[in-house]
């Protein structure tokens, strides 16, 4: 335990799925401040080139570091880390990042049918570094991964109220249901931080039940573990910011932020 000031925890993501994690870190971290940056003027990372987006990733990062001083970095997104991870912890080597990657090995821990799926965008899908976690902790069992370039445009829509229809979001998750040998999929990676949002639409859509892992709880453990606790705890005077790329956000986006507890 310290008394020194708190710096703050910075948590990243394309948009405002990492308020999931955000929401986790809180309840594990109540004596720390957050800053949350949302990429939105990049949004979505899913449909970006590798190059462009690692530079862009990089880039950016250095402004955040300068302006904000951190005590750690969460990437709360999975595009974005299987991606530049490894990048930015080599650009910022004095510099902590706690990363966000596919739950695949819970997911392999915890299946009984051993027919496991991960829903994921594209750019997750197709990374060496989702092949090298199935390749590490799962090849025992059959993984189908599942690329949506759409799903988490649909959740950022869906969780600032706007109107998105089951038959869309049917039509983006029902690749992960399948058969073999008699049994049934029974995980569903939640690889997109932006998908735990609709938890409740995937169950009521999903033609059988799964369990549906989200990593946000586990990724706040790992910070926890990381960020030396504080013994001055004043919630009441904690100012949480949202900071957002675009530096135009629309009103449902602003209305979100604020139900977060959070000041733009």
């Amino acid at each position: 335990m310290t008394n020194n000031a708190a710096k703050p925890v910075l948590v990243f993501d394309s948009g405002i799925g990492g308020l999931t994690v955000l929401r986790e870190l809180r309840v594990l971290m109540p004596e720390r401040n957050f800053v949350y940056i949302a990429d939105d003027a990049g949004f979505p990372y899913g449909n970006w080139a590798e190059p462009e987006l690692r530079a862009r990733v990089i880039s950016i990062f250095g402004d955040f570091l300068r302006e904000h001083q951190p005590e750690v970095s969460v990437i709360a997104c999975n595009t974005a880390f299987t991606l530049a991870g490894a990048d930015l912890r080599a650009a910022f080597p004095e510099h902590t990042f706690i990363g966000t990657v596919p739950a695949i090995k819970p997911a392999a821990e915890r299946t009984r049918s051993g027919l496991v799926s991960v829903l994921a965008t594209p750019g997750t899908v197709k990374r060496a570094y989702t092949r090298d976690l199935i390749q590490s902790f799962a090849s025992q069992c059959h993984v189908r991964l599942v690329g949506s370039a759409d799903l988490a445009r649909m959740a950022e829509a869906y969780i600032r109220g706007d109107k998105v229809a089951d038959d869309a979001v049917a039509a983006e998750i029902e690749q992960c249901f399948y058969e073999q040998d008699g049994k049934k999929t029974d995980i569903v990676v939640l690889a997109c931080t932006h998908y735990p949002f609709m938890a409740n639409v995937f169950r009521r859509l999903a033609p059988w039940p799964v369990d549906w892992i989200d990593p946000a709880e586990a990724i706040a453990r790992q910070a926890r573990r990381l960020v030396p606790a504080l013994d001055d705890v004043h919630p009441e005077s904690h100012v949480d910011r949202a900071v957002l790329t675009s530096g135009n956000p629309d009103f449902s986006t602003r209305r979100l932020m604020q139900g977060f507890g959070l000041s733009l």
